[in-house]
C-alpha cells in the first residue's frame, strides 16, 4: 500500500506548509465552560490527537452572545476569552500541529434556551424538524453587526494565537441560512436574489480577510456543505456560483462538508459524482480544496488525496486518536476501526460527548463487548 501523498507536505497559498496532508475535522464537543472558556477535559481531548495532523480545526466558537449552537460550546464572542483559547492554541501548536479556529453563528439552529429564548435568522423561516421554534428575522443593523463580529473573533483568535480562522458557512447554520432560498426570504440588499443571498456569506469573508491580512501568514479558510435537501433548497448550481466567488477572495482553502466524500448528490440521484469532486473541477486550481467523510482507512484516505490535495478526518481521530501516527509508522492492524464502550479514559474523550456517541445509534460504528 503507497501512503506517499498522505505525508508530502503541502503548502497553502499564504506560504504556510502544512507538514502532512490529513487534518483534523471540526467537531462539538459539548465539554467547555459554562462562561465558555475552554475545560482541561477539551485540552486533554486535543493534546490526544494533535501530534499526527498537520492541523486541527476546532469545534466551532460562536461569534456572538445569540450565535451559540451548543450546550458547553466554547466561544469567541467576548475579549475576556482570550486568554482560555490561547491555552487551546497552544495545546495544539505544542504537539505539532497548526491550530486552526472555527468560527461560527449558530442562527436558527440555536436552541432557544441557549440564546435568550429566540432564536435568529435571514428570515422568519422554521427548520424543518419537529417543534422548531420560527426565528426573528434579523434588522439590516443586527446583519452588519455580526459581519463585524466575525472579524473581532478573527481578531481575538490572532491574539491567542491560533494559526488561523475557519469561516464556518456550513451544516445549515447562519452564513448557510443567508445562502439558502429555504431560510432566506429577505427583499433587502442581503436576499432575494441568488446574488444577494451570496452577499452575507461574502461579507463575513471579507471581514474576516480585513483583519488577517495583518500577519501574511494568518490562515483562512472557508467551510461549505453543497447542497441541501430542503425544497427550496440549496443546489449544486447554486453551490458553484458561490465557490466561484470565494475563489476570487484570499483564502487559503475551502473545505467541503459532507457525510460521505465518494458519494452522488443527495438532491439529484441521477448526479453520482461526488460533490467535492465538482468543486475540485470547477475552483480546484484557484484554491486548495478539503474533503472529508467516512474516510476509515488509510487506502480510502488515498483515494480521497487523488481528488483533492488534503483530507480532513473526524470520527476517525475520535475512535483512534494516533490515526496519522500509526499509519505512518505502518502499524495499520492496530487502527481502531470502532468505538470501545469500554474505552474512554484510554481515547481521552469528554463525558458529554461520549454519552451522545454511545447514545446515538448509527454515528458511530460502536464495538460489540461479551457483557
Amino acid at each position: 500500500m503507497a501512503t506517499q501523498a498522505m505525508f508530502e507536505p503541502f503548502t497553502l497559498p499564504n506560504g504556510v506548509t502544512l507538514k502532512n496532508r490529513v487534518l483534523m475535522a471540526p467537531m462539538t464537543n459539548y465539554a467547555a465552560q459554562e462562561n465558555g472558556e475552554v475545560s482541561d477535559a477539551e485540552l486533554a481531548y486535543y493534546a490526544e490527537r494533535s501530534g499526527g495532523v498537520s492541523a486541527v480545526i476546532t469545534a466551532c466558537a460562536n461569534v456572538t452572545a445569540d450565535g451559540q449552537g451548543f450546550p458547553n460550546e466554547f466561544g469567541a464572542h467576548r475579549d475576556d476569552l482570550v486568554p482560555s483559547l490561547k491555552r487551546l492554541a497552544k495545546t495544539i501548536q505544542d504537539k505539532g500541529a497548526k491550530a486552526i479556529l472555527q468560527i461560527f453563528h449558530a442562527g436558527r439552529m440555536a436552541p432557544p434556551e441557549l440564546v435568550g429564548g429566540q432564536t435568529v435568522s435571514a428570515s422568519a423561516v422554521a427548520p424543518v424538524r419537529e417543534g422548531a421554534m420560527t426565528p426573528r428575522a434579523l434588522e439590516a443593523e443586527e446583519v452588519e453587526a455580526i459581519i463585524e463580529a466575525f472579524g473581532q473573533a478573527t481578531r481575538r483568535a490572532m491574539e491567542a494565537g491560533f494559526d488561523g480562522v475557519e469561516i464556518h458557512g456550513a451544516n445549515t447554520y447562519l452564513i448557510q441560512q443567508f445562502f439558502s432560498p429555504h431560510s432566506n426570504r429577505r427583499d433587502d440588499k442581503w436576499g432575494g436574489s441568488l446574488e444577494k443571498r451570496l452577499a452575507f456569506p461574502l461579507a463575513v469573508v471579507d471581514a474576516v480577510e480585513a483583519v488577517a491580512k495583518q500577519d501574511p501568514s494568518f490562515i483562512v479558510g472557508y467551510r461549505f456543505s453543497p447542497e441541501e435537501i430542503e425544497n427550496p433548497g440549496i443546489t449544486l448550481d447554486d453551490t458553484m456560483r458561490l465557490v466561484d466567488e470565494l475563489a476570487k477572495k484570499d483564502l487559503d482553502y475551502l473545505h467541503v462538508s459532507v457525510m460521505d466524500f465518494f458519494a452522488g448528490s443527495i438532491r439529484d440521484e441521477n448526479e453520482t459524482t461526488s460533490p467535492i469532486t465538482l468543486v475540485q473541477e470547477r475552483v480546484g486550481e484557484q484554491v486548495p480544496v478539503i474533503g472529508v467523510g467516512s474516510l476509515h482507512t488509510a487506502d480510502e484516505v488515498e483515494q480521497g488525496l487523488a481528488v483533492v490535495p488534503m483530507i480532513a478526518l473526524g470520527r476517525e481521530l475520535i475512535m483512534e486518536p494516533k490515526w496519522v501516527e500509526k499509519v505512518e509508522a505502518g502499524d495499520l492492524a492496530s487502527i481502531r476501526t470502532e468505538l470501545d464502550p469500554e474505552a474512554q479514559a484510554e481515547l481521552v474523550v469528554p463525558d458529554a460527548l461520549w454519552a451522545g456517541i454511545t447514545s446515538r445509534p448509527g454515528w458511530f460504528p460502536i464495538k460489540q463487548t461479551s457483557k
